[in-house]
Order: structure tokens, then sequence, then C-alpha cells
């Protein structure tokens, strides 16, 4: 990276950095793994968090009307009960070229579990 390139970098906005790095897919699936695993979850940041890579993903891939839809489409699934949401959720973010799946978590050994 040039002095000139890092210069710009400091110069543009947190999220208009976000967004750039989010429109890597393996960056915007990090990002929503690391929210969707959070101890003490904030609805609100979820919601935001799928808006931001939806906005990244969209961005050179749909027209702004496709993506201004789409993120109508995500306040409705968001706004859905249990189940439903789940499975709406997981053909959205299919649209964007992302998976919804479920992998296996490390189990602690009784020695973890004790130190906790």
């Amino acid at each position: 990276m040039t002095t000139n390139s890092i210069e710009t970098r400091r110069s543009d906005s947190y999220q208009d950095y976000l967004i750039e790095a989010l429109a890597d897919r393996e960056h915007a699936a990090a990002y929503l793994t690391a929210h969707l695993e959070e101890v003490d979850p904030e609805p609100e940041l979820l919601q935001l968090a799928l808006s931001n890579v939806a906005e990244a993903i969209a961005t050179g891939q749909m027209s702004p009307d496709s993506a201004r839809e789409s993120l109508q489409q995500l306040r409705a699934i968001l706004s859905k009960p249990g189940s439903i949401a789940i499975y709406e959720l997981a053909r959205w973010l299919e649209g964007l070229g992302l998976k919804l799946t479920v992998t296996t978590e490390e189990l602690k050994t009784n020695n973890d579990r004790q130190e906790c």
C-alpha cells in the first residue's frame, strides 16, 4: 500500500471502509458470523450488519432500485416470527451469494468448564 492510498484510507469514513471490505463475501460471512455469535446480542445490530452486507454486495451487482428493494425485503423478513424468518433469511442471503449454515462448536472439557 502506498503512502497516497494510506492517506486516502484515513480520509474515508469508517462506513465507506466497512462497505468496501464487506464486498468480499468471505469478509461479509465472517462479519455476519461474529454478529450471530454475540453473547449478548442486540437485534438492531444484526439488522444493521445485514444491511451493511446487502449494501456492500449490492454495489456493482444490483441497480439502486433493486438494492433498495432488497433492504425492504430484509426489514419484512426480520419482522416475521421465528422459523419463517429463518427460512426467508436463508433465501435472502442466497440472493447475495451467501449461505446460512450450522456448524459444530468445540465442546469444552471438564477443565475448561471449571475455569469459567
